[in-house]
């Protein structure tokens, strides 16, 4: 267990309540990454799992899921299928964002006219049902798992924590891509992922801001600073940035968040 210098109480207490497990604890908050890096230092297990505290597990997905990549050489991350507790899906498998992906995605009238296998396979995300095994770009971070030995091939042989949160589960799948991993979205399992439950709703729309800085900075690192990262640059801040101005006006005027 790993206590990321929270301030709600002593770390020691957990101790006292469950005197086996191993507490680690951090002198200072460094973020999503950080903490899990500190608490992977520390595992002897043949696979990582990240999972976020938010999520209800209703069957032995793990256990699934393990089985799914060892009958698949060459895996690094598997994502599962995730449901808000409404059982609504939730687009957990995505595409890296492209300029052809973001002006598909604001015309999605074409999309929507091509055929659903070929739809699902370019697009991912809300153009794909979820309801099959598919390769992809990268995978929500709540339900996060993968092969120990990746770890050991990584730039400073750990996850990447420039980002102290949000964002990173697409970074991280970008650098295992290019170890020549394949990302896997297994739909033979599925949870509850209640999404966003330990962040406020005012705090959803700010964090929007911080997650499409984030996004650019992908971007930067996948395409450079060229003319494709300007172009791309100029249309996706167009477009992500009226998507939130709409949100944030009708969460003031609902206090709900759409989705």
């Amino acid at each position: 267990m790993v206590d990321n210098a929270s301030p709600e109480c002593d770390p020691n207490r957990f101790l006292q309540e469950f005197s086996s497990i191993k507490l680690v604890k951090s002198d200072r908050n460094g973020g999503f990454a950080y903490g899990n890096n500190l608490g992977i230092q520390q595992a002897s297990g043949e696979y990582v799992l990240l999972l976020n505290s938010d999520t209800i597990l209703t069957e032995n997905s793990l256990e699934r899921s393990i089985d799914f990549i060892k009958q698949r050489p060459g895996t690094g991350v598997v994502g599962c299928r995730m449901t808000f507790p409404d059982g609504h899906i939730q687009y957990t498998a995505r595409r890296f964002r492209s300029i052809s992906w973001e002006l598909l995605d604001f015309f999605r009238f074409i999309p929507w006219m091509m055929p659903y296998p070929k739809r699902s396979k370019r697009m991912l995300g809300k153009y794909f049902r979820h309801d099959k095994d598919m390769e992809c770009d990268w995978l929500n971070g709540a339900y996060f798992l993968f092969p120990r030995k990746i770890i050991g091939e990584l730039p400073g042989n750990k996850l990447d924590d420039r980002f102290f949160m949000y964002g990173e589960d697409q970074l991280w799948c970008e650098q295992i891509k290019k170890l020549g991993y394949k990302n896997q979205f297994f739909a033979g399992t599925s949870i509850i992922h209640i999404n966003s439950g330990s962040t406020e709703l005012k705090k959803q729309l700010a964090l929007r801001k911080t997650m499409m800085k984030h996004e650019l900075a992908i971007m930067k690192e996948r395409k450079g600073r060229g003319v494709y990262y300007f172009f791309f640059k100029c249309i996706y801040v167009a477009k992500e940035g009226t998507r939130n101005l709409i949100k944030g006006i009708l969460f003031r005027l609902t206090g709900k968040m759409l989705r």
